[in-house]
């Protein structure tokens, strides 16, 4: 049987860190979607090309040698970029501060989106994003939408970035999430909204364990109330 995990949720709740560890404990393929919008976030950064043109941007996808490897004893995704390991650096503030427009273009979402169809149909899998389970795999057998409070997604970003050796202030950071929630909910193309058959799992005040667990028992028919 082939297996598909969609786990969405908006931008610090938790959604890399829990499908990895899911992936892990069910011997699953991982993906990191948004790694892929980064990737192409870092790539038009580095060539000069606006975050605001669509057209630009494109053509900068198109011709970018984006290659995705999948680390098989820890889940990780290493990203390659034109031959370079990026993937510390798709995590730099400044493609923080870029992304979210770059992945509100239609052209862009189209392309990438279809790169993450084919990943999926190529066996089962663990995915994570914003619109997996409404317009990447919307066919997955379990939908999990991962949800936290602003002020705790502030704080786990902030101990990822200081972890990177980046000085960051929380205010700052909550304003950030804030932006980019917006953004992601009120883009006109392929919006981060809960898939209606999706279970929803507050992540707020349980530690990664508890939610991986929670998810686990979701996925094994022992949770339906959450």
């Amino acid at each position: 049987m082939r297996v598909k995990i969609a786990i969405d949720g908006p931008a610090g709740a938790g959604k890399s860190t829990i499908a990895r560890l899911l992936a892990k404990r069910l011997g699953l393929r991982y993906l990191d979607t948004g790694a892929m919008y980064r990737a192409l976030t870092l790539a038009a950064l580095q060539r000069g090309v606006p975050c605001s043109d669509e057209e630009a941007l494109l053509r900068v996808a198109t011709s970018m040698d984006l290659k995705i490897v999948f680390e098989q004893e820890t889940k990780s995704n290493l990203i390659y970029l034109d031959g370079e390991d990026v993937t510390f650096l798709i995590r730099q503030p400044e493609v923080n501060a870029n992304v979210s427009l770059v992945s509100s273009h239609k052209k862009v979402r189209d392309f990438i989106a279809a790169l993450q169809k084919e990943i999926g149909r190529q066996g089962s899998i663990v995915m994570d994003g914003r619109d997996i389970g409404t317009v990447v795999m919307p066919d997955a057998n379990w939908k999990i939408f991962l949800q936290a409070s602003v002020g705790e997604r502030a704080r786990r970003r902030m101990r990822e970035m200081q972890r990177n050796g980046h000085d960051v202030d929380i205010l700052e950071l909550e304003e950030q999430i804030r932006q980019r929630d917006h953004l992601d909910s009120t883009r006109e193309n392929s919006p981060l909204r809960k898939a209606e058959d999706a279970i929803e799992v507050d992540t707020t005040h349980l530690s990664i364990e508890d939610v991986v667990d929670k998810v686990l028992a979701i996925i094994r028919g022992a949770d339906r109330d959450v």
